[in-house]
């Protein structure tokens, strides 16, 4: 374990899951520095924390388990059952339970954190990958990279309750702040689709045009929307750009260009900074959301692929 500074008690922390370096960078949003890099398991991914932010929750997919660290200490507390090849999960704001997509064998698996016992596993399509919450806790939705659909299940029964088709290769789901509305990237199929959760329909799918791209080099991954439901800031990959999308008309306002094959976002809870996982480049970029545009950019580990903010 590395300590390079203590991290000062009114900024956020920022924690990024470096994939090939089996680390996980801690970034002061003040300073806009790594102030800490932690060893973590075998290909760490998905990363997320509690509601009160005082844990932090990490797939290390190789390691087929989800290792739960002390945010105020950054010591591994223990390690939780997840299923094979963990990837994404996401978890009920009671901070009670965990849904995980497990990637090798088409499944999501439901764990009681407290007691660290499966409660379900539930039937998928082929290598699930992105994983959605309700924010009234009652739907749950995975995205199947191969079967290229959005599964929506039932978070109280475990029970499969829909499909939804969309583009090729579908790797990670969100819901809008009052839920209403699901957005889905489809990383080869270079869109967005805007999905209505309660009647399961395509309201919108959004396109990317960069100037001088192939449309090859436009995959989108990781989205980010602001709480007022107005902007979305979606990641597009190999384009190194993030987009800057109208989350009302769903026009794309602008592209921001960030660091190599960018991965996912995160932004801080006052809206101020927007942080992406730069996965070619080594480095995580920094956003200014009021004013668009990259202020800055910093390596952290070998191939950053997850982020996530502290919620205080």
């Amino acid at each position: 374990m590395l300590f390079v500074a203590a991290v000062p008690t009114s900024a956020n922390k920022v924690y990024v899951t470096n994939e090939k370096s089996n680390t996980i960078s801690v970034i002061d949003s003040d300073t806009l520095s790594v102030v800490q890099t932690i060893k973590a398991g075998r290909r760490p991914r998905g990363v997320l924390t509690s509601p009160d932010g005082k844990l932090l929750y990490v797939c290390a997919s190789d390691d087929d388990g989800v290792q739960v660290f002390d945010t105020a200490t950054m010591k591994l507390q223990r390690t939780l059952l997840s299923g094979p090849d963990p990837e994404q999960f996401a978890l009920n704001a009671a901070g009670n339970l965990l849904y995980i997509s497990n990637e090798d064998s088409s499944e999501v698996t439901i764990v009681d954190v407290e007691k660290n016992q499966i409660m379900a596993r539930v039937p998928v399509g082929v290598e699930p990958e992105g994983m959605a919450l309700s924010p009234d806790g009652a739907v749950l939705v995975n995205t199947s990279e191969t079967t290229n659909m959005a599964h929506f299940i039932d978070a109280r029964t475990f029970k499969p309750i829909g499909n939804v088709l969309v583009d090729k290769r579908p790797r990670y789901a969100i819901f809008s702040r009052d839920g209403s509305q699901l957005w889905v990237s489809s990383e080869v199929g270079g869109s967005v689709a805007v999905i209505d959760p309660h009647s399961q329909k395509i309201l919108k799918k959004i396109r990317f045009d960069v100037p001088g791209l192939t449309s090859e080099e436009i995959q989108p991954v990781g989205i980010r929307l602001t709480a007022d439901g107005k902007t979305a800031f979606v990641a597009l990959g190999p384009a190194n750009r993030v987009a800057v999308v109208d989350a009302q008309t769903f026009e794309v306002r602008k592209y921001l260009l960030v660091g190599q094959r960018v991965w996912h976002l995160a932004l801080t809870p006052d809206e101020k900074y927007l942080f992406t996982a730069n996965g070619n480049s080594n480095d995580v970029s920094v956003i200014d959301v009021a004013g668009l545009r990259v202020i800055k950019s910093f390596p952290v580990g070998a191939a950053p692929l997850g982020i996530a903010v502290s919620p205080h």
